[in-house]
């Protein structure tokens, strides 16, 4: 049995810079932008430019990625929401929107991506769908070339668990953790395989994404339920019918037969959409160096620092091809 959740040596990761040209087999690393800005706006210290406008996520985001091709990394996509809302929201009203999310997080979304692009990364600013699905599409076309030895999905995001691959060659990576969460990790998490993550995620709720739930069906219930039947249609309709023992079963059968149209709702909005965007090539996700103007998008972030570094790696690469443009 594949390993489950474990700490990774560098060695798993990717080959190391000097070693790289790009390698004939591909790891591709696909990276949720706006979970790590979040993440950073809050683990490093603040930083407002003289014009008072703060930059600090971005910053620690931009030094986050060049970590990454240090690291090894080749071949990175990164996903944006450029807007919190998405098509999400017409189909349910508490579905999570931007109210009450700090205007200097916010703010940053558009810097971030006009700061990456500069770096060179392949950057998905997405409005109508959300990042989340951006990753998935990627992760599908990405598995589907010969090329790639493995995806990882970096972020913890439950919902993207749904993305894990039985054949192992797409995983969840924890960065933060170094850990990493292919299918029988999703499966000792959550009690369901990948597939049924959806499901699961309807019945528990999200809170993050304003997912209610259906009431009396909580996690260690739900995982036990979905483990034996995989999807919300196949629950037997009568409790005597089931043959997986958990407390309260007709109670459980009653609640969700007076709920299920909500819930096949929210597992449609659990449900990352696979055709996000048009991307049909990983080779577009190879880091070849920065665009012709990175120099002033790194100074207009106070990283002037940040141009060594980027200089450095691109130097590095064996692949001479010319800056990409702004």
């Amino acid at each position: 049995m594949p390993p489950k959740e474990h700490r990774l040596d560098a060695s798993e990761l990717e080959p190391t810079v000097r070693r790289a040209a790009y390698p004939s087999r591909m790891i591709v690393h696909l990276v949720d932008g706006t979970y790590e800005l979040f993440r950073h706006h809050f683990a490093v210290p603040s930083h407002r430019r003289d014009d008072g406008r703060e930059v600090g996520g971005t910053r620690g985001v931009l030094n986050s990625m060049l970590s990454l091709l240090e690291a090894g990394a080749t071949h990175v996509g990164i996903a944006t929401d450029h807007v919190i809302e998405s098509f999400r929201n017409a189909l349910l009203a508490s579905y999570k929107t931007g109210d009450g999310v700090d205007p200097a997080i916010t703010s940053q979304f558009p810097l971030l991506e006009d700061i990456l692009r500069a770096a060179g990364f392949r950057v998905w600013a997405m409005e109508d769908y959300e990042a989340d699905d951006a990753l998935g599409t990627a992760a599908v076309v990405a598995a589907a070339d010969p090329r790639v030895e493995r995806v990882m999905v970096c972020s913890p995001d439950k919902d993207l668990a749904q993305c894990v691959t039985a054949d192992g060659r797409v995983v969840q990576y924890d960065r933060r953790k170094e850990a990493i969460r292919d299918f029988a990790g999703v499966v000792e998490r959550f009690g369901v395989e990948p597939g049924s993550i959806p499901d699961y995620l309807a019945l528990v709720g999200d809170t993050a994404d304003g997912i209610p739930g259906v009431p009396g069906w909580g996690a260690k219930t739900t995982g036990a339920v979905l483990g034996r039947y995989h999807h919300l249609e196949d629950i037997p309709a009568k409790a005597g019918a089931w043959d997986v023992a958990v407390r309260g079963a007709p109670r459980l059968v009653q609640t969700l037969a007076q709920h299920l149209e909500e819930a096949l709702l929210y597992r449609r909005l659990a449900t990352i959409d696979t055709d996000a965007m048009a991307f049909d090539d990983v080779d577009e996700l190879a880091w070849t160096g920065p665009a012709r103007d990175f120099e002033d998008a790194m100074r207009a972030i106070d990283a002037g620092g940040s141009i060594a570094r980027i200089e450095r790696l691109a130097t590095a690469r064996v692949d001479t091809s010319p800056p990409r443009s702004s």
